[in-house]
């Protein structure tokens, strides 16, 4: 028996596997386009799909289909929904830049489901693709799938972040450690003022992600081939965005000018942008953890992070950083998707951007990776940390540039031949201080305290 059947399009016929969801231009496109043996993201399938069963409602209310065709392909993609959806979908990333072929792929299955639940034919163009071009729909699935990314992943990642990040803060108050500027020993900070700073650039980081939703929530449905709307009813892009908010409960809006939504991909630009901006911020935390865990002998030592693995697979009791490391390397990766993006958006020739599925997949992938990094960053580095006292006294103990708080009294010269004798000689500074000041040793313990210090002014 054939394992495959003969399909047709307006190219001819084709050999498509025999129990294949999909048809020809599918086809096609998994013949033209084997390059990376990636798929395009889940994320972007699910927006499509719920995409496709938005206008299919949108299309019943405006008579362009009839119920029962409109209630066939909203069926069919709530069942594609409900289970594994992505072996229907095997288009390459790497495919015809205005991702025509992944709009086919999501026309030609939900075709074929919901032509076996109404028993008559649904048509993948003059049905499930009614009202719509692959050069609407796509730009409009990359905002839908990201919107409902950020709000689904990132944003609730971030927020548990910050939390964490908070509840340790208060935990490590009571701990006051040697800060550092240049790498190289500075004034005294405690603790809970470095993480509340971490938090404090998420918490900005999150705001400008939330001022970005306006603009990645208006969507360029409606403007069909060129942006003029052709073959769409006039109020589509309305009902199309009242259904899909309906669907999804993020509110969804027709763009106000679509030729600019279809020649660009300016928003997907900044949101990407953005998702660097929060990468730096993690890639900052990230490292600052590995400093302070960094020894613990020879290093700084001052917090001992959770031990999750083995660290060497030749020195014995080694153990290393591995969720600061890991967040690291997202951030390099999430850096490194902004560059393509950033390529892809300088695309937009004349009324359409060509690189819509690498955007697509380079956006989704750094929400994804930001998501994951944060909650794993939180939960098992940030709230599982111990604090090392003992090194932290004995650094500040040592820490000849507390002279700093002297300056008003003794002037900056003074107090650095201070400090430059207290590190040649190794003693601490109240000692050399001592000798070479009429302040008494009562004077100089109060002005020398580690943790007034830590509260600024004079």
């Amino acid at each position: 028996m054939s394992n495959t059947r003969i399909e047709r399009d307006s190219m001819g016929e084709l050999q498509v596997p025999l129990n294949a969801l999909y048809g020809a231009q599918t086809q096609r496109a998994v013949d033209n386009f084997p390059i990376s043996g990636q798929r395009m993201p889940a994320q972007f399938i699910r927006a499509l799909i719920l995409a496709k069963a938005a206008a299919a409602k949108a299309n019943v209310e405006l008579q362009q289909l009839s119920e029962a065709q409109g209630k066939a392909i909203v069926d069919a993609a709530q069942g594609l929904l409900e289970g594994d959806f992505m072996p229907h979908f095997p288009v390459d990333v790497f495919q015809t830049g205005s991702g025509t072929s992944s709009n086919m792929n999501a026309n030609e299955v939900l075709a074929t489901l919901a032509s076996r639940l109404l028993g008559e034919p649904i048509n993948p163009n003059d049905h499930v693709n009614c009202g719509q071009s692959s050069n609407d729909i796509i730009p409009t699935t990359i905002h839908v799938s990201a919107a409902l990314a950020l709000h689904e992943q990132l944003l609730p990642a971030l927020e548990h972040l910050v939390q964490v990040i908070e509840r340790k803060a208060e935990q490590v108050h009571p701990f006051i450690k040697t800060g550092r500027t240049h790498l190289m020993d500075a004034m005294p900070v405690r603790m809970s003022q470095v993480l509340n700073g971490w938090a404090q650039q998420l918490r900005a980081n999150i705001g400008h992600v939330h001022n970005l939703l306006p603009a990645l929530q208006s969507l360029a449905q409606g403007g069909t081939a060129v942006g003029t709307g052709i073959n769409a009813h006039p109020q589509f892009a309305a009902r199309f965005c009242q259904q899909l908010s309906a669907l999804t409960k993020v509110p969804f809006t027709p763009g106000k000018d679509l030729f600019a939504l279809m020649g660009s991909q300016d928003t997907a630009v900044a949101v990407s942008g953005q998702l660097k901006a929060t990468a730096v911020s993690l890639m900052k935390i990230a490292n600052d953890l590995r400093w302070m865990n960094s020894g613990p002998l020879a290093g700084l030592g001052e917090i001992e992070l959770e031990g999750l693995q083995p660290g060497s697979s030749i020195m014995p009791g080694k153990v290393n950083p591995v969720i600061p490391e890991a967040t690291a390397m997202v951030a390099a990766q999430v850096i490194g998707n902004d560059s393509v993006i950033t390529v892809a958006g300088q695309s937009g020739n004349f009324e359409l951007n060509v690189m819509l599925p690498i955007i697509a997949q380079n956006l989704l992938s750094s929400i994804e990776l930001l998501a994951n990094s944060s909650r794993l960053l939180a939960d098992k580095a940030i709230a599982t940390f111990k604090v090392n006292e003992a090194k932290l006294k004995e650094a500040l103990s040592r820490n000849p540039i507390l002279v700093t708080a002297l300056n008003p009294i003794i002037g900056y010269q003074k107090a650095a031949e201070i400090a430059k004798t207290a590190y040649q000689q190794g003693r601490p500074v109240i000692d050399v201080a001592l000798e070479h000041t009429d302040l008494s040793r009562s004077q100089l313990q109060e002005l020398l305290n580690p943790e007034k210090l830590t509260a600024g002014g004079v």
